[in-house]
């Protein structure tokens, strides 16, 4: 029987004024050969709320600092099961979508675990995310996306 670590999550969709997407590549300790692209967030701490959580991990990965009432709404939850450093997690996430003209993503308030593992960042464009070979999560990431910015209003 696999046992899972629960978790909870708020992750966000940063797109700019060119409906591109925020993604940071990352490796895996326990897996090096195992990239992939990822929105910015992660978990929560004990008694944050998801907005709380959302805003607060946007700062620090990419130095947008924003209220947590700012984020609104979540445009989508979700529960995955994934491997991350040897331990399997069970993680409850809900996804904020945020929108700006554009944003420099300054790093510097990545932890160490972020530091040793987040390669890099770039902005992709929906049709270039379901175009590439490249593993990104999560993997219906396009489609979901594409709604969310149909749902939405421009910047």
């Amino acid at each position: 029987m696999t046992v899972y670590t629960p978790r909870r999550a708020a992750r966000v969709l940063l797109v700019d004024a060119s409906d591109r997407v925020l993604l940071f590549h990352g490796s895996d300790p326990a897996r090096p050969g195992h990239r992939y692209w990822f929105t910015p967030g992660g978990g929560l701490d004990p008694g944050e709320s998801p907005a709380e959580g959302a805003a607060r991990e946007l700062a620090e990965e990419t130095g947008l600092r924003l209220a947590p009432a700012e984020l609104g709404t979540p445009v989508w939850s979700e529960t995955i099961e994934f491997p991350f450093d040897g331990v399997r997690y069970r993680q409850e996430q809900e996804f904020f979508l945020v929108r700006v003209p554009g944003w420099e993503v300054d790093t510097a308030g990545f932890d160490a675990i972020e530091r040793a593992t987040v390669l890099g960042h770039r902005w992709w464009a929906v049709d270039e995310l379901a175009a590439t070979a490249e593993r990104y999560y999560p993997p219906d990431l396009p489609a979901r996306l594409g709604r969310a910015l149909v749902g939405s209003d421009g910047c």
